[in-house]
């Protein structure tokens, strides 16, 4: 007997504000006129519709639906709401079912009754996603809410995954979960975890197969070999919900590997709960079998050591349901395509098309929960609740590799920022350093009592207690970092220098970045929002411009609030005054940008295990038009520092010290010079060239200047580097000469087949 028989509640509700409580007490009357109200797409947002586009809600969702109770009579039927931004109460047929709270879980309300009474039937919510405020919050959304990528001036509210009528025989699969928390070449283990729900006392049998996928990609779902693997035990249940845990062990599985080290195989497990020899509700998981370890923050895939390159990444699109699932794969084929190991997903619980990408293509990620700033002790049991609710969602993905529990978990102004800033005055340091060595609440308490739920409910993946939090009281360890050197504090040598006196806090750098405009040239456009956007062409894109009247006087405070950007920051390395207009300004943030996230990369690359276990740049792509740190603008457009990118992640690739920004003529500077090896096997015959070019001439310096003499001079190193290894193979000294008015250095490393990398520093020789 097959009691599964969904019905898809998704395509165009009704909403309307809940603006007095008049309507709030009416909406659920089935007698209600509801044709004046908005028409909204589920899975979606509400802001989506233009009439609702300045909405905070709450919001009222109608829909109305044609099903039966079914023909069994021990038959059930559940609501299932896979996902609303961020909670709701719910009410079918003028009957309270019940509350949502937390996008992430799914949530389920028993229909069965209900269903029976009636075939048509109205469905009515009230949906709430209030805007996140300054200061600390109990709010769940992470970076949804408010974040650097995002800004805090909108709001994601409504209902963005999709809703259905879900039926299952007498006993109900409520809550499961699939973790594989070890796998060699001889034997792997499944470990599944299932509540199971019955009205009355039973034994059912759990059935429990797992078949290798053929195709990686997921195109094809024949069976390899000649039959799946099929474990059977019997349980006895009682009345109510019943919690189950088994393991199943799988000989000589096909391990996943990430992208730089092998293969992704993919295995379905299936778990059907039969009652009296038939179905009665089942679940089904594609998964990968393989055993992450960290050591002190390097991490191990199969017991096969990695350095991760990586980047964060936030929502697709501002407000994520929009986005198609090709548009969500794709961010990921880019970051393979880019050399990356790892992405960061920012802040949030992203679309299941990510995952899926990310399995088939052997991308890491380390997954934030949407845990986010300074939180209120109100928040500590939920923040529970969402992470036992993200092991049971995400935990079989393979591709997931470390759990984060809270990301920056401070108010304002970050502690480790502070530190940096303020160190160059003695008389504060010792109490901005004590300050921030100090336990807070969020810190030892709610951000230690999560990691436990996290590592409890899946003990297959390292678990991060929080992210940018140095190391501190009463561990002193620290943990990932993030370190803005050369945007919000400092310059870009600031960072090597840091990393030198403190070497542990180069052990993960979890952002590090600047921000530059993506390629909409009505950015900086002074002109109200709807009328810029009414004179904007997307097909003809182009940088940044402001009106040559109004330059450099701009609102940037307005600008700041539209498109996220550091107006501080940005002035302290490019300031609007000193540019003649918006394009050669957003040319030096371009610049500026390119060169930050190339010398951060080469800087973290040389200290590849030692101490470094590897690197988050912050970040992929803008999920709306914005002056952020992305390196994609949110059509995925490249700014240049995304070809810097990639030419810094490249897999074998020579490096030397960072010039000075400025050098001065009789200065002498030593500038080691490293080759990096990603790849798994030695590199033998390796050629490294560095060529100094000097621009000088013997007379005084006046405009035009005398012709230029080239004053060049090279150098040469051959060798071998050993596999997964960091050589240094020598050093190049530079002695400015009297009448230089420029440095080009040039490093080339290449083999017999050819150049496999190239690097280019210009400088210029100051005066005097």
């Amino acid at each position: 007997m097959v009691h599964r028989r969904d019905i898809d509640l998704s395509g165009t509700w009704r909403a309307a504000p809940a603006a007095d409580e008049r309507l709030r007490r009416q909406y659920v009357d089935d007698d209600l006129d509801d044709t004046e109200w908005v028409p909204v797409t589920v899975p979606g947002h509400w802001r989506s519709s233009a009439a609702l586009a300045d909405e905070d809600g709450p919001v009222l969702y109608r829909t109305r639906f044609v099903a039966d109770g079914g023909t069994d009579a021990d038959g059930r039927a559940f609501l299932v709401f896979d996902g609303v931004l961020a909670a709701s109460d719910v009410w079918l047929d003028g009957t309270y079912l019940g509350d949502t709270s937390g996008y992430v879980a799914a949530h389920a309300f028993e229909v069965t009754d209900l269903l029976r009474r009636r075939p048509e039937h109205l469905l009515a919510m009230e949906v709430s996603n209030g805007p996140v405020g300054p200061g600390r919050t109990r709010d769940l959304t992470g970076s949804l809410g408010r974040s650097a990528l995002t800004g805090d001036h909108h709001n994601v509210g409504g209902v963005w995954r999709p809703v259905g009528i879900v039926r299952t025989g007498p006993v109900r699969l409520r809550y499961s979960r699939l973790r594989c928390p070890d796998a060699t070449t001889q034997r792997a283990s499944v470990a599944i975890r299932a509540v199971l729900d019955t009205v009355e006392a039973r034994t059912v049998t759990l059935r429990t197969s797992v078949r290798p996928v053929v195709d990686a990609q997921g195109s094809m779902l024949e069976i390899a070999g000649d039959a799946p693997l099929v474990v059977e035990r019997e349980h006895p249940l009682a009345a109510g919900e019943n919690r189950v845990e088994w393991t199943v062990s799988v000989p000589t599985p096909e391990l996943w590997w990430p992208r730089a080290l092998g293969g992704q195989p993919l295995y379905d497990v299936t778990v059907d709960v039969i009652v009296d020899d038939g179905p009665s509700d089942s679940r089904t998981w594609r998964t990968g079998l393989r055993q992450v370890r960290m050591d002190d923050f390097v991490c191990r895939i199969n017991d096969e050591r990695l350095f991760l390159k990586g980047l964060s990444i936030g929502p697709t699109r501002l407000l994520l349901a929009e986005a198609s699932g090709h548009e969500v794969e794709a961010d990921v084929e880019r970051a393979a395509a880019a050399g990356l190991d790892l992405l960061r997903v920012h802040g949030h619980v992203g679309r299941p098309e990510l995952y899926e990408a990310a399995d088939r293509t052997g991308m890491l990620l380390w997954q934030d929960l949407p845990i986010q700033w300074g939180m209120q002790r109100g928040a500590k049991e939920p923040a529970r609740q969402l992470a036992r609710a993200s092991v049971d969602r995400l935990a079989h993905h393979p591709s997931i590799a470390i759990w984060c529990t809270h990301h920056e978990p401070w108010v304002g102004d970050p502690a480790s920022q502070r530190v940096v800033r303020r160190w160059a005055r003695p008389r504060r340091r010792a109490a901005v350093v004590a300050t921030h060595l100090l336990p807070t609440w969020n810190r030892t308490v709610l951000d230690r009592s999560v990691s436990l739920v996290l590592d409890r409910s899946d003990g297959s993946r390292p678990v991060v207690a929080h992210a940018g939090v140095w190391p501190h009281l009463p561990q002193l360890s620290g943990t990932s970092t993030h370190l803005w050197a050369g945007w919000r504090w400092g310059t870009i040598d600031s960072l090597p220098r840091l990393l030198r006196a403190w070497p542990r806090l180069a052990r993960f750098v979890g952002e590090f970045g600047a921000q530059s405009p993506g390629m909409d040239p009505g950015l900086l456009d002074p002109r109200p929002d709807q009328e810029r956007n009414a004179h904007h062409d997307p097909s003809r894109p182009g940088r940044p411009t402001g009106t040559s009247s109004a330059w450099p006087a701009l609102d940037w405070a307005a600008i700041a609030r539209r498109t996220g950007l550091e107006v501080d920051a940005a002035s302290r390395v490019a300031s609007p005054a000193s540019h003649r207009n918006a394009n050669d300004w957003a040319d030096a943030l371009h610049r500026h940008q390119a060169e930050l996230v190339r010398s951060h990369i080469e800087t973290l690359r040389r200290l590849k295990y030692r101490p470094s276990g590897g690197f988050t740049a912050f970040a992929m792509a803008d999920p709306a038009p914005g002056i952020t740190a992305a390196l994609l603008d949110h059509e995925r457009r490249p700014k240049p520092a995304w070809a810097a990118l990639i030419e810094a992640c490249a897999p074998l690739i020579a490096i030397s010290d960072r010039p000075p920004d400025v050098l001065r003529v009789g200065e002498h500077h030593d500038l080691d010079v490293h080759v990096v090896n990603d790849r798994r096997v030695p590199m033998g015959e390796l050629v490294v060239r560095a060529t100094v070019s000097w621009e000088t001439d013997d007379s005084p310096r006046v405009v035009p200047p005398a012709p230029p003499r080239p004053d060049i001079r090279r150098q040469a190193w051959q060798g071998e580097v050993g596999a997964d290894a960091v050589v240094r193979v020598g050093s190049i000294h530079l002695a400015v000469p009297p009448g230089a008015y420029s440095l080009v250095l040039e490093l080339e490393l290449s083999d017999a087949a050819g150049v496999l990398s190239r690097r280019r520093h210009q400088r210029q020789v100051a005066d005097t």
